[in-house]
């Protein structure tokens, strides 16, 4: 592993390129130039981060535990703290092997990586420290890459040794045999679903009045009933105001409409969201600027306000996807080394809640689409079905999943389609396919004209817009 001193026994050090944490989008630039030829650095605080958030702590490790779960639950015929086990195995044995691939990557391709926390000293000037080590590194181009970190609320006992966040979750000992989970969006939707499925009680404790805003409501209303299905509790409107700590669990004391009400659960897990990490970036010091939630301001090239200083992937507000990233570092690539046609502006991009099956959206709301065809003088088609219903597509009923529901918004007037949401089996590779055609004016009727495999469960689009 690089460190300081093994990379610049000097105190100081000139890049071309500097890059500030090893997520998708500054990961792939520092590769990108360092192959083009420029001395690239890459300043990442902790080893156990190489690759960034998504191969070690977010989609990759919880994705393959939900798969496991997913397994175990279909009837393995394992024990299921020996499963549990397993699943944990399986996550820190793939995240191990995925870190060191991508700081080989890097190295292969001639980039620097230094272990180290940096801090800014100038516009164009960072100090890396490692221990007693210090080493300042200048460059004409910084990439700031520094990723987010899980928002922990102010609740009394929120720091107890019972409860956990998004990271914290995976790295339990033992299996929960009960669960709050606070926080009803996607992550908590996410984990409340592992954990169910390895035979935990569940509760959701959600602050919303409104369960799963992301959605539409009859959408919410079924992923509502079938986390049910499987043993999750949703709490809507719960205000959590204490958790009481033990050594045998936690209780957690919550308000509702309805009163004061408590749970007593092994663990509880604060799914209330992330926020851009800066901490220690001392941006102040090159001039840098932070909106009122910490994210770094950017415009539609992802650029500061100081010159060749960018900031990309979570930590400058934008959406919170590893695929957003890298968008992100084809923008910065076109801005600083191509013509500068790439940006931000009007991103149209998939997201899938991966809950059982996996809810997948793309576009506007149907109270978005609808408000927007008025505006138009046109009127709103809305093709949904559940999927159950849908006689043409057997492949979710030949795998055992039949349950969820298709929906398409389109313009009546001109054929576009303004958003869907595929919740059922495939439903990830499925809103790729509708977000090419989003990107690209194809219209609904083509989408559905399409000639699928048999069985497939592309067999929608012919269900739905054909």
């Amino acid at each position: 592993m690089s460190d300081i001193a093994a990379t610049a026994p000097r105190e100081s050090m000139n890049v071309d390129v500097l890059v500030i944490g090893f997520g998708k989008a500054g990961k792939t630039i520092a590769m990108t130039r360092a192959a083009a030829g420029d001395k690239v650095a890459l300043v990442e605080q902790s080893p156990s981060m190489y690759g960034g958030t998504c191969i070690n702590i977010a989609c990759v490790p919880t994705k393959t535990l939900l798969t496991d779960a997913d397994r175990f639950a279909a009837g393995t015929g394992e024990e299921p703290d020996a499963a549990f086990a397993a699943a944990y195995e399986r996550r820190d044995s793939l995240t191990s092997a995925m870190n060191q691939a991508n700081y080989t990557m890097a190295t292969s391709k001639g980039v620097v990586v230094i272990d180290g926390h940096a801090s800014f000293s100038g516009p164009h000037t960072v100090e890396v420290a490692a221990g007693a080590e210090r080493l300042e590194i200048s460059a004409e181009t910084i990439i700031i890459n520094t990723g987010a970190v899980p928002f922990i609320p102010p609740i009394e006992g929120a720091d107890g040794p019972r409860v956990v966040d998004s990271t914290g979750a995976q790295q339990l000992e033992e299996r929960p045999q009960s669960v709050a989970v606070v926080g009803g969006g996607p992550i908590g939707c996410e984990f409340a679903t592992l954990f169910a499925r390895f035979g935990a009680t569940v509760s959701i404790l959600d602050q919303s009045e409104t369960f799963f805003k992301a959605a539409d409501r009859d959408v919410a209303e079924m992923l509502a009933e079938d986390l049910a299905r499987i043993g999750i509790t949703v709490i809507s409107s719960a205000q959590v105001n204490r958790i009481d700590n033990s050594d045998n669990g936690a209780t957690v004391h919550y308000s509702t409409p309805a009163g004061e009400d408590s749970l007593e659960v092994d663990v509880v897990l604060l799914a209330t969201g992330r926020t851009p990490y800066t901490e220690g970036l001392n941006l102040e010091a090159a001039g840098i600027e932070t909106t009122e939630r910490g994210a770094i301001v950017v415009d539609e090239h992802l650029r500061t306000g100081v010159e060749g200083v960018y900031a990309t992937g979570d930590v400058n507000g934008g959406p919170q996807f590893t695929y957003i990233s890298y968008d992100d570092h084809r923008v910065v690539l076109s801005d600083r080394w191509g013509d500068g046609s790439r940006t931000t502006k009007g991103r149209i991009f998939p997201t899938t809640t991966f809950v059982e099956p996996p809810l997948a959206q793309i576009g506007l709301s149907e109270e978005q689409a609808r408000a927007e065809v008025e505006e138009r003088g046109h009127s709103l088609k809305v093709a949904a079905k559940k999927v159950a219903d849908i006689p043409i597509m057997p492949r979710p009923k030949i795998v055992g999943t039949p349950e969820g529901m298709a929906k398409f918004l389109v313009d009546e007037d001109t054929d576009e389609i303004l958003g869907a949401t595929l919740y059922c089996i495939d439903s990830q590779e499925l809103i790729n396919t509708v977000a090419v055609a989003m990107n690209n004016g194809v219209s609904a009727s083509s989408l559905g004209g399409g000639i699928y495999t048999h069985p497939s469960s592309s067999e929608v689009f012919n269900a739905l817009l054909g």
